[in-house]
């Protein structure tokens, strides 16, 4: 029997074969790049208020890009095809680094600027890197990197270029490298070189060569290198432009995490929480709002005052944001200091939300409005493996498919299997893993053949790992993911038998995670499966983070709060869901 397949309800878009910097900086019309004006704001330093347009971070880029392959101690580094490391906080220079490399004809691969040396050194390793370009305060974990590898102190000063605090590249200020750190190239000695006439060229068959390795645990195991390739890219961006450009013609702007992007003539665009290492923040944040013409304004950090006075100040109508700011936005006392009126649209990403904590938002936002106004809240579905996007509901769809993460992008197919070889279809409206085909899928796992094909089937479907269901209009749902299910089993006793009758419950950690997000003392949470080998089965584990820590210091007050959630919860779902592997109290849940 032929597999399912489910297609996207959209129009197929022609597929480029083209490098990412020639598709987005091409010159359309004389004085426009990338179909915008040359003039137009590109990117702002928050903190300084810095900003270089579009026909700057284009002579910018070139100049990085022949400095970085002219420079004489870096040159033989950074030939074609060569791999530098980028291992730095948000900051001005990012995009100039990144469009840079690619000019180059570099593949980049960005690590985590929390990194120990040693999980740098793996990085470094792995992803075959030669240069490590990291602003002035990773230097001395980089140094530390390059010393567990062997390399003498030289040679690690050799193959590191320092971003640096100094802006006159920008026309900011002046500011001299620290003492210790003085005699490396800095980001500045490469801009005055000379410039590239123009980009490296990857034109047909060369579309398909790796341009940026993102780190990503995939369905199992540890980190490793996703290969994602000019025509992923450029496929991605052609989607999603179409994707917003609805939104985009209503209200010019969108609100997402840590970067602050900033139409001049209209609103503003305002990110507060995605760092530009990892694949959503490169590739939702540094390349798509400059393919949709959007002004990107660069800051670090998340707090609550500060993202509703962005709110208030830009009125911002469109956000896009991750689950735990909608638990700010559902109880937090600061929101309602602030007229956050602007606000009608926000698209959430990185985890499935919930119904109830939606309402609970909208709720909240709606009462201070009049009658009719609008706060719509939608869902987006990707991952690294796939070019950040693969699902997306539409804002018009957000009311009557709550906690559904929309339809398919624009030239992406979807499978949903019941079976781990793929030969069992799910029916229609029951859960099965999915599987996604289409240009947006990465080459595969750096060096790691193995995974690539335990991931990628022959005929190139991509195993999520992801359980989902589709409704019987085409929207998908995600159950939970695949590894991360939990089988609880109980032994009920049957009236004149000697023996229990074994059941077993299949327990979905994402369900447990949105009934618990709705307390509201909770701001985080994460709940796991945690064997019980005096119960011979797995039991439902929460590790949840309190929405005012201060006000629980004492062990006793710790202990009634996590007591109070135990009994609170038995009251919101069915016995076999409920919490008997215990709640932990944590400062954070970990995210990757």
């Amino acid at each position: 029997m032929a597999p399912r397949i489910y297609t996207s309800d959209l129009p197929a878009l022609p597929i480029v074969s083209t490098s990412i910097f020639t598709r987005i900086f091409a010159a359309l019309a004389p004085g426009y790049i990338g179909g915008f004006p040359g003039s137009q704001i590109a990117f702002i330093d928050g903190y300084t208020g810095i900003s270089f347009t579009r026909a700057e971070l284009l002579d910018l880029a070139l100049c990085f890009g022949y400095g970085i392959q002219h420079h004489s101690i870096l040159s033989s580094l950074t030939v074609r095809g060569a791999t530098v490391l980028i291992f730095s906080p948000n900051s001005l220079a990012w995009p100039v680094v990144i469009f840079g490399c690619v000019a180059a004809g570099l593949r980049c691969t960005t690590a985590n600027s929390s990194y120990t040396s040693r999980e740098l050194a793996h990085q470094y390793s792995d992803s075959g890197a030669a240069l490590v370009i990291t602003a002035e305060d990773g230097i001395a974990t980089v140094r530390a990197m390059f010393l567990e590898l062997g390399l003498s102190r030289n040679e690690a000063d050799r193959r590191t270029v320092v971003m640096g605090r100094d802006l006159r590249w920008a026309g900011g200020p002046a500011a001299a490298p620290r003492l210790e750190y003085r005699g490396l190239v800095t980001l500045s000695d490469l801009l005055v070189l000379g410039k590239l006439q123009k980009e490296e060229q990857f034109e047909g068959a060369l579309a398909h060569e790796t341009v940026f390795i993102c780190y990503s645990s995939g369905t199992t195991g540890k980190p490793k290198g996703v290969e994602t390739t000019h025509q992923n890219v450029t496929t991605f961006l052609d989607a999603s432009r179409d994707l917003f450009r609805d939104a985009q013609s209503e209200n010019n702007a969108v609100l997402g995490f840590m970067v602050t992007v900033l139409h001049f003539d209209r609103v503003l665009l305002k990110f507060l929480k995605q760092p530009f290492y990892h694949a959503a923040g490169l590739f939702l944040i540094l390349h798509l709002p400059f393919t949709l013409g959007w002004s990107v304004v660069i800051q670090s950090g998340f707090d609550p005052r500060q993202f509703c006075e962005t709110i208030e100040r830009f009125k911002i109508p469109l956000a896009f944001i991750v689950p735990p700011v909608l638990v700010v936005l559902a109880r937090h006392p600061d929101v309602d200091k602030y007229d956050l009126s602007n606000l009608q649209y926000m698209l959430c990403g990185a985890a499935p939300v919930g119904p109830d904590l939606v309402q609970d938002v909208r709720k909240r936002l709606l009462a201070k409005r009049p009658p009719g106004a609008i706060c719509m809240i939608t869902q987006g579905y990707g991952l690294t493996e796939t070019t950040v996007t693969a699902h997306c509901l539409h804002f018009s769809d957000a009311e009557r498919k709550m906690g559904s993460i929309g339809k398919l992008l624009a030239n992406v197919e979807a499978r949903l299997v019941r079976n781990d070889e793929g030969t069992i279809d799910a029916e229609d409206g029951s859960p099965g893993e999915l599987w996604v085909r289409g240009k947006t899928v990465m080459k595969g796992y750096l060096n790691n053949p193995l995974a690539t094909a335990n991931s990628i089937s022959p005929d190139g479907w991509f195993k999520t790992g992801d359980i989902l269901f589709r409704d019987k209009d085409s929207f998908f749902y995600v159950v939970d993911r695949k590894k991360e299910l939990i089988k609880y089993k109980v032994r009920y006793l049957v009236a004149g038998a000697h023996e229990g009758s074994l059941n077993w419950f299949i327990v979905a950690p994402a369900e447990l995670e949105s009934v618990l997000l709705t307390h509201p003392e909770i701001a985080d949470v994460a709940v796991i499966g945690v064997e019980s080998r005096e119960q011979a089965t797995e039991l439902p584990r929460a590790y949840v983070v309190h929405a005012r820590p201060l006000e629980i210091q004492t062990s006793a007050q710790k202990t009634e709060f996590l007591q109070g959630i135990e009994k609170w919860m038995e009251l919101k779902v069915a016995r076999h869901k409920f919490l008997r592997g215990g709640i932990v109290l944590i400062d954070a849940v970990p995210k990757r």
